[in-house]
């Protein structure tokens, strides 16, 4: 099932994702808000039993990749998705520009000290990924570097898949449009504006090169061991529709177990 519904959204491995034909407010999947926001609300309840168990069990992860240009929604993915979710066994890392001791180390350094440990949902707001991203349309390394990066990450997500680690990657895609609408919200709202940031609008004139990178790391990035997904993020409450119905989905596929205890219940009594 899980892999029935997250193939609507996958980018197959050797596949080009042609973001220009892909709809930012696409509703094939969620056509009624009511009945995909009341879907959304079973499958944040199931994500966080389901996650109870992977806990329990302690012997597998799962790490949830969210990269999409500003505004795209990765806080409110976050926020409605895992919303029912125990945060016991859930660790968020956002990823900002690096520090001075990243930036002394390789660029997948503190991607790999992020990733969740075994019984754990890790969840990455952006990611190594910027690495390929900001780090190609900034020219923040020299080309031949930015090229070399993706089988690295390739490489890289590979061990961590082999080592018990399932792989969810989502790419928000939204429209130029929307997110001019988006921003100006974020000037216009009091308790918005902290979010605002004048060099998201830097950004915003290099929207066709921001493109342009995204679509080749789904190209090159997309794995069998760690595909992409582009969902559509130009509405909201479709978009966390979507991601919640995936996560639900490939937990469901996992099929975490309560460990059996090495000891008989029946022979105890609490007095």
């Amino acid at each position: 099932m899980a892999k029935e519904f997250a193939a609507k959204f996958r980018i197959e491995p050797g596949k080009k994702a042609h973001l220009n034909r892909r709809d930012p407010a696409g509703m094939t999947a969620f056509p009624d808000r009511a009945a995909a926001e009341a879907q959304s609300g079973k499958d944040a309840a199931a994500i966080d039993e389901l996650q109870d168990r992977l806990f329990a069990e302690g012997k597998r992860a799962l790490l949830v990749v969210l990269q999409g240009i500003d505004t795209a929604g990765k806080d409110g993915t976050i926020r409605h998705v895992f919303k029912e979710t125990s945060p016991l066994g859930v660790v968020v890392t956002p990823f900002r520009r690096p520090s001075e001791e990243e930036l002394a180390h390789d660029f997948l350094w503190r991607a790999h000290i992020a990733c969740p440990r075994r019984g754990f949902i890790g969840i990455f707001n952006r990611s190594h990924y910027e690495d390929v991203l900001v780090g190609r349309v900034r020219k923040l390394a020299p080309s031949d570097e930015i090229e070399a990066r993706y089988e690295q990450i390739n490489a890289f997500e590979k061990i961590l898949a082999r080592n018990g680690t399932k792989i969810l990657k989502f790419m928000l895609h939204i429209s130029k449009k929307e997110q001019r609408e988006r921003l100006q919200d974020r000037l216009d709202e009091r308790k918005s504006q902290w979010k605002f940031n004048p060099s998201d609008l830097d950004d915003r004139k290099l929207w066709d090169k921001f493109q342009a990178a995204y679509e080749l790391m789904l190209d090159k990035c997309s794995t069998a061991w760690a595909p992409w997904h582009v969902i559509p993020a130009d509405r909201k409450w479709a978009r966390n529709a979507a991601v919640a119905a995936i996560v639900r989905e490939t937990l469901d596929g996992m099929n975490p177990q309560y460990p059996k205890p090495p000891w008989d219940p029946k022979k105890f009594k609490i007095v």
